[in-house]
């Protein structure tokens, strides 16, 4: 079960780069994730709950912006695949699987960029404009990563 949410935190990380770790530091702050004594304790302080929320809010921002590069360009991709991995190696400290869970991690990062550009695509097509779009995609990441952190409690 926990490699599953590990592929699932890797995907909100390919839909939002920065909402993965985002909500992974706060079920950390909150008690939710044992991370006391592994290497990902640091998640647990609240200076790591306020860069990744910052840089979650940054994020959701500047994504609406019509300058915004797509997330398939190399950097943006890399990016996400390491946050995604990230996230899910933290999971995974919590439980015990660090490696598995990183590359779980990895691997959905891979698929929500992916499947995350395609969907947004279309519905953007379907809306006639983007910002609808990315105002769904941004629900859809923040709820599903504060319920799959919630899920490992």
């Amino acid at each position: 079960m926990l490699y599953i949410l590990a592929l699932l935190i890797g995907v909100v990380a390919g839909l939002r780069a920065m909402t993965a770790p985002a909500a992974v530091a706060w079920g950390a702050y909150l008690g939710w994730l044992p991370v006391a004594g592994t290497w990902a304790s640091f998640m647990s302080h609240w200076a790591a709950v306020g860069i990744f929320t910052v840089l979650a809010i940054v994020e959701l921002v500047t994504d609406q912006l019509p300058s915004t590069p797509s997330r398939k360009v190399p950097q943006q991709f890399g990016v996400r695949i390491l946050l995604g991995a990230f996230s899910g190696a933290v999971l995974g400290a919590a439980g015990g699987a660090t490696i598995v869970c990183l590359i779980a991690g990895a691997i959905g990062a891979v698929i929500g960029t992916l499947g995350g550009a395609e969907a947004r695509g279309r519905l953007a097509a379907a809306f006639g404009k983007d910002t609808p779009a990315a105002f769904t995609e941004d629900t859809v990441a923040i709820v599903g990563g504060l319920l799959i952190v919630a899920a490992v409690a």
